[in-house]
Parts: structure tokens; C-alpha cells; sequence
């Protein structure tokens, strides 16, 4: 086999446009991830039964069913309903939803973590209760968990792969055609997995900034 990277230069452009594709969707279905997670975990610490029990519900259907079955669902079963909905929108619903039962757990978590002591001095002064968790406690506990979210948006990029099967060409997508055209793929998918690894690597480290940056007023504390 001659090794030729040359060929993918003019399909560079393509794979970078389904590169943007992958970017997109992952950040749209992080911020979508979060919302749902936040409300399911707001849920999940409710002092009412039957919201608990729905959280419960949600987070474990969509932790044991494979996403591509998810995705399917909502991508070919809801038209069956008569709700149509693209592949780029389908992709960003389904990774959101998938991804809010396991943020849900990580901002529930962060929720339970926090000191009992400073609830009770917001109380004392004065703060309703629906400020003290949107001022106090939802943004500490999203602060403690950004280096777990950081793990879901990792995931996140990895699973958008999948998108490829609906039609969608994100990055695994563009490059399932390239391959097609060029009939090279060792070469299209070796740029393929350099391209995810930088992925990755930009977004764990990216994360790692924003964890020190959120948090240095503690690090400064222990040093």
C-alpha cells in the first residue's frame, strides 16, 4: 500500500466544514445537556414524591437504552407521529436528552455537596428560598462540577459520531464520503482519529483552565 496524504487535500475544506458541523452540535446539546440536567437534578432533590420518581425514571431509561436507539427514535419513529424534525435538530435533542440523565447526576451531586451552614445563613438573611437556589446553591454546585460536565462534553463529541447514521455529515459523516470518493481509507480515517484526539485534548484542557479559574479563590484559601 502507498501511503499518500496529498489525496485528502482537496477534501480538506469538506472535513472541516464537518468538523464545525461536530462543534456545533456538541456545544448546542452541552448547553441543552445542562438545562435538563439541572432541572432533573432540581427534581431528583425535590421534597415531592412523585417529581423524584419522574427524575428517577428518566435517568434510568436514558442511562440503559444505547443511544444509537434513541436516536433512531426520535430521527425515524416521531415521524410515525407526524413530527418531523431535521437530522442537524434531531442530533442536538437526543444528545441533549441523553445527556442530561448523567449531568443530572453530576449537578445533584454538587447540589448535596454543599454545606448545610451557608443555606442556613441565607435563610437568616432573608433570602426566599427559590433565590437562595438560584443564587446560592445552583451556581456552587455547577462550579464543583465543571470538571465532571467537562467528561460529559468529551462523551458528547465521541457519541456525536453516531449522527453520521441519520444522515448528518459531522466529521465522521464527511469522512465516510471522502472515503467513497478516494477509495483511501487508512489515510481518511488515520486524519479522522488525529482529528477527534485533538478534539479531545482542546476540550479537556480547555476545562481544566475554566475548573482553575473558577475556583482559584479556594486554591488560594489552601495555599
Amino acid at each position: 500500500m502507498h501511503f499518500d496524504l496529498s489525496i485528502l487535500l482537496p477534501h480538506l475544506g469538506f472535513l472541516a466544514r464537518g468538523a464545525e458541523l461536530t462543534a456545533a452540535a456538541c456545544a448546542l446539546s452541552l448547553v441543552g445537556s445542562v438545562v435538563m440536567g439541572a432541572l432533573v437534578a432540581i427534581a431528583r432533590t425535590s421534597a415531592s414524591a412523585l417529581l423524584r420518581r419522574i427524575a428517577f425514571v428518566y435517568v434510568d431509561l436514558f442511562r440503559n437504552v444505547p443511544f444509537i436507539v434513541q436516536l433512531f427514535f426520535f430521527y425515524y419513529g416521531l415521524p410515525e407521529l407526524g413530527i418531523y424534525i431535521d437530522a442537524f435538530t434531531t442530533g442536538v435533542v437526543a444528545l441533549s436528552i441523553a445527556g442530561g440523565a448523567y449531568a443530572s447526576d453530576i449537578i445533584r451531586a454538587g447540589i448535596l455537596a454543599i454545606d448545610q451552614g451557608i443555606i442556613d445563613a441565607a435563610e437568616v438573611s432573608g433570602l426566599s428560598r427559590r433565590k437562595i437556589f438560584t443564587r446560592i446553591v445552583l451556581p456552587i454546585a455547577l462550579r464543583t462540577a465543571v470538571r465532571p460536565l467537562g467528561s460529559v462534553l468529551i462523551n458528547m463529541i465521541l457519541t456525536s459520531s453516531i449522527l453520521s447514521t441519520i444522515t448528518l455529515n459531522e466529521l465522521t459523516g464527511s469522512a465516510q464520503i471522502v472515503v467513497s470518493q478516494t477509495y483511501r481509507p487508512f489515510e481518511v480515517y488515520m486524519v479522522l482519529l488525529c482529528a477527534y484526539a485533538a478534539l479531545t485534548y482542546l476540550v479537556s484542557l480547555g476545562v481544566t483552565l475554566l475548573h482553575r479559574h473558577l475556583n482559584r479563590d479556594m486554591m488560594e484559601a489552601v495555599d
